[in-house]
């Protein structure tokens, strides 16, 4: 049996939130610890962001928010039922009540999520390669067949389905995160037939829930990575894959490195939220760029890319 191959992408997500934030995600990239980015088009230093993707060459897609910070719509930022009473976007968990209530009108979902594609390619001078969801909105009831019609006309073709094998295990995270955590994944199950009926692709495996923030070390990323390609080889291989061939699995492990933002500065509109001032953010970053985490990957057969080497 041959060695497999793995491909992971190690996208860095909230590029564009604050400099600090951009500052440590191309620090990451440079130090070969990041292979991608997703943006927020809304972000305080989404500008800034697109200038340095494109000086340091760094893949990036589109990170769709539609529960922090500001629309980018015009036609949306007064009157829209995306809005809260402070015309904000209505949060991580406000968001997901407003849409159980049915209060959210899909078709202001739908030219929100255009409007954010088009500033991108204003912003980069290209359509995103891969397109998720800021606090896993793109999987939620309704946004899902919304953001799926989205994708498929732009062919964007690779989204992220955010179901990670061995969560359930993970007896370090706090009894209220897991719940969120469950709720994405129990989403995300329910994603799958609709983002493969409109064609969108995703890499075999997902991980990033149980790395976050402090939660996150050399050891946890490589029992994670192990964990899940045991899971995926585990799985019957079918006819036309036979497992005695040399195979290649494509992981994406999300990450959100950067320096600890300042207030005022940074954020979508509102200024910068907790996780994005606490240490966590910088914990993130020490920890990738740890040189054992580097030399773990070349001994595994485990090559860095982005969604366009895929």
């Amino acid at each position: 049996l041959r060695m497999l191959q793995v491909k992971l992408i190690v996208t860095g997500d909230d590029f564009g939130y604050c400099p600090r934030r951009n500052q440590g995600i191309v620090d990451c990239f440079l130090a070969g610890a990041v292979s991608n980015v997703s943006l927020l088009v809304n972000g305080s230093a989404a500008a800034d962001a697109a200038k340095l993707a494109r000086r340091y060459n760094i893949p990036i897609g589109l990170h769709a928010n539609l529960s922090e910070g500001s629309p980018v719509c015009e036609v949306l930022k007064t009157n829209s039922s995306l809005l809260n009473q402070d015309g904000f976007f209505h949060g991580k968990m406000g968001f997901r009540k407003a849409l159980s209530k049915g209060l959210l009108n899909m078709s202001e979902v739908k030219q929100e999520l255009k409007a954010q594609v088009e500033l991108f390619r204003e912003l980069t001078g290209h359509l995103p390669p891969h397109m998720d969801g800021h606090q896993h909105v793109h999987v939620l009831p309704e946004v899902r067949h919304v953001f799926a019609e989205v994708l498929e006309e732009y062919g964007v073709k690779y989204t992220r389905v955010p179901i990670e094998p061995g969560l359930h295990n993970c007896d370090w995270i706090p009894p209220s995160l897991m719940d969120f955590y469950l709720r994405v994944e129990e989403d995300s199950f329910n994603t799958v037939d609709v983002f493969t009926r409109h064609g969108i692709r995703w890499p075999d495996i997902y991980i990033g829930l149980s790395t976050m923030g402090k939660n996150m070390s050399v050891s946890n990323i490589w029992s994670a990575i192990d964990t899940a390609i045991a899971d995926f080889t585990s799985k019957a291989p079918s006819p036309a894959q036979p497992m005695a061939e040399s195979r290649t699995v494509t992981i994406e492990l999300m990450v959100h490195p950067g320096y600890p933002s300042v207030p005022p500065v940074g954020g979508c509109g509102e200024g910068p939220d907790d996780f994005s001032q606490s240490w966590e953010r910088l914990h993130e970053l020490q920890t990738l760029i740890k040189p054992e985490l580097q030399s773990h990957y070349k001994t595994r057969n485990i090559q860095l890319c982005s969604f366009k080497d895929l």
